[in-house]
């Protein structure tokens, strides 16, 4: 940026700290600026090598150096953690989308599994990065408990569901309502993520096939299923 003469001057109605503020604030948004540029450069580095890339791996393919990363995030989890903050904003925004256009639970519930379940298929590489175990780090836990983005995250998912359960069930069903969204988010986890780990076969289930099934396991479990075979 370029600045003049007149500009580098502090004149004797302007307050001196004033000038250190802004000076402060420039630098904290330039800050800010290569903090989500490092995040999006580490994202690809991610996609493109593996969820196992090391900080110099995906510092190499950032072009810079490790010493950089740890400056931004102090560690491998604080990466991690960043990172998980972006696409799980990301994925969630994509759900409420989706669940918004729905016209019944049931089709909000699809099109929220949906959504999550394509997002985490587009990169799994990036998902496995940003919600497991970190070794050998200072900080080493679970990304979920070193950060609470991907906790947070299901508990936002958790209160979308609960809420248009609410209007449709009425607040006479409130233990129902409480306790259900919690139960479900697990279902779709844990689902989703063999799923998604799975290698492809002729039995795997495509994604628009496995977001039905869990879609129809949270509404009517497994009983339709099992009478057909009695």
């Amino acid at each position: 940026m370029n600045i003049s003469p007149a500009d580098s001057r502090v004149g004797p109605s302007e307050d001196p700290a004033g000038a250190i503020d802004g000076r402060a604030a420039r630098w904290q948004t330039h800050r800010e600026e290569r903090r989500r540029d490092l995040i999006k450069a580490a994202r690809k580095a991610v996609h493109a090598l593996g969820s196992d890339a090391s900080m110099e791996d995906i510092a190499g393919a950032a072009g810079t150096s490790k010493s950089v990363f740890y400056r931004y995030f102090g560690d491998k989890a604080g990466l991690q953690q960043a990172m998980g903050e972006v696409v799980l904003g990301q994925m969630q925004r994509r759900m409420k989308e989706a669940a918004q256009s729905a016209q019944t639970p049931r089709e909000g519930l699809f099109a929220m599994v949906s959504a999550y379940l394509q997002m985490a298929e587009s990169s799994p590489n990036v998902y496995a990065f940003i919600t497991r175990l970190t070794p050998g780090e200072a900080s080493a836990q679970d990304a979920i408990a070193a950060s609470g983005a991907l906790g947070n995250f299901f508990e936002q998912v958790t209160e979308m569901i609960a809420t248009p359960m609410r209007q449709y069930l009425g607040e006479d069903k409130e233990a129902l309502i409480e306790y259900w969204p919690t139960a479900a988010i697990g279902l779709v986890r844990n689902a989703g993520e063999m799923w998604l780990g799975s290698p492809a076969s002729d039995t795997k289930p495509n994604q628009a096939a496995m977001a039905a099934n869990i879609t129809d396991w949270l509404c009517l479990g497994i009983a339709p299923m099992l009478a057909t075979t009695t």
